[in-house]
């Protein structure tokens, strides 16, 4: 029996057909359709090695301290991996600086991003609905920022960094009415997905 891995979802995703999935990568992205575009769908074995590889970088990603790490889907229906940053460690309260305690951890992730240049990548800063909008959407994108910033400067690629955004406190986690459900919700996100040269790569068997 298949174990319950990115290699037998890639295989169940691929068959269906990215489409398929394409009306609910929203809410498993925060709204945030990532996923490089691709003109057809991708195909099971293709979909089977792009989850395979990215259970390697998810076990990676999960080394890095102070980060919460997920499976998520992109928006071709392949397996990609989430990473989320409570905004509490890597930032003082309404502030986009980044604080002295975040940079091990981003030291760590960056090294992580580097060893994965095949992936793509999409950093989104979070609020919580303290404040207006006017406050919460530039600090969101403010934080965004500072996290690529710092991630360019430890050496990730421009090229690999492909969107960078700050939703506010549109896409909550959690409860905004507690102050556990508000932390949560102050967040900076990044999505690791296969680029194009990956999908390339898993068409043509060569994917490791």
């Amino acid at each position: 029996m298949m174990g319950c891995n990115n290699l037998g979802k890639g295989t169940a995703i691929g068959a269906a057909g990215g489409a398929l999935l394409g009306a609910v990568v929203g809410k498993i992205a925060g709204n945030t359709a990532v996923g490089a575009a691709v003109g057809t769908a991708v195909g099971a074995g293709t979909g089977a090695l792009i989850g395979k590889h990215m259970d390697k970088v998810k076990a990676q990603a999960e080394a890095v301290q102070n980060a919460q790490v997920e499976q998520i889907t992109d928006a071709n229906g392949l397996q990609g991996v989430k990473v989320t940053f409570d905004s509490g460690i890597l930032f003082a309260t309404n502030s986009s600086t980044l604080n002295a305690a975040s940079k091990k951890s981003l030291n760590q992730f960056a090294n992580v991003l580097k060893n994965n240049s095949d992936c793509d990548i999409a950093i989104f800063g979070h609020t919580d609905n303290t404040g207006s909008d006017a406050i919460n959407n530039p600090l969101s994108v403010k934080r965004a920022k500072a996290v690529e910033t710092y991630l360019k400067g430890q050496g990730v690629s421009s090229a690999q960094i492909k969107t960078v955004d700050g939703q506010g406190s549109t896409n909550p986690v959690a409860d905004n009415s507690t102050a556990a459900g508000r932390q949560q919700n102050r967040r900076v996100e990044v999505y690791m997905y296969a680029s194009q040269a990956m999908i390339n790569a898993a068409e043509a068997g060569t994917l490791q």
